[in-house]
């Protein structure tokens, strides 16, 4: 039974910038989210860590989310850099971490769209993949809505292809949570996340950012 969360208790203060720190925005974000059977996730993690369950119509599930966007402007958050520009997709899985009670994710990987990929994969041994990517994109300023959202990927890894669209009468709504809030809390807000390196070792990183203003 997932329970009651409020924001304020889950939102930070930007840490200062330490080493290999990056900062980044974020154009054409958005989290596709499916409820899988808990026993899909089997082998998957390490013992350390546990699935976050939500019971669905009497049903255990776990959530994994598909993370497409653009990186804009990423860059080190600590020296000069060059700045980039590229299309990313991550995938992860939310699960507990045991030993401190902390909800966070498990990194399944990412596909990244840039020659940079380079650094990440084979420097700092993340699972991170190749892909070509393209986004077909029109968003409403008016509105504050996306008419046309379409979002390809081409990858040995992870193939993918996103198309989405708003009207404006969409309403919130998850199944599994006691309210919008605490899914929201659930789903956009993990700040640690857990992965494979490639070089098998257990690896681990942190993000920060403010609340999500997330719209169906």
């Amino acid at each position: 039974m997932q329970q009651l969360r409020r924001f304020e208790d889950y939102l930070q203060e930007r840490p200062e910038p330490t080493g290999i720190d990056v900062i980044c925005g974020l154009k054409h974000f958005s989290i596709i989210t499916y409820a899988v059977p808990v026993e899909r996730f089997a082998g998957m993690i390490p013992d350390r860590f546990a699935i976050d369950i939500v019971s669905i119509n009497g049903e255990d599930k776990g959530l994994i989310s598909v993370v497409p966007f653009i990186d804009v402007d990423f860059t080190s958050a600590v020296y000069p850099f060059p700045k980039f520009t590229m299309p990313q997709t991550n995938y992860r899985i939310y699960i507990i971490d045991k030993q401190t009670g902390e909800r966070c994710v498990w990194f399944l990987g990412t596909t990244l769209d840039s020659w940079t990929l380079a650094v990440p994969r084979y420097v700092w041994q993340l699972p991170w993949h190749s892909a070509k990517v393209s986004f077909d994109c029109h968003f409403d300023d008016a509105t504050e809505l996306y008419t046309k959202y379409v979002m390809n990927a081409q990858s040995d890894w992870a193939a993918a292809s996103v198309s989405l669209q708003q009207t404006g009468e969409e309403v919130l709504s998850f199944a599994g949570f006691p309210n919008v809030e605490s899914a929201l809390i659930y789903i956009t807000h993990p700040l640690a996340g857990f992965y494979h390196r490639r070089d098998g070792k257990l690896g681990t990183y942190r993000v920060w950012h403010k609340r999500l203003e997330v719209k169906p």
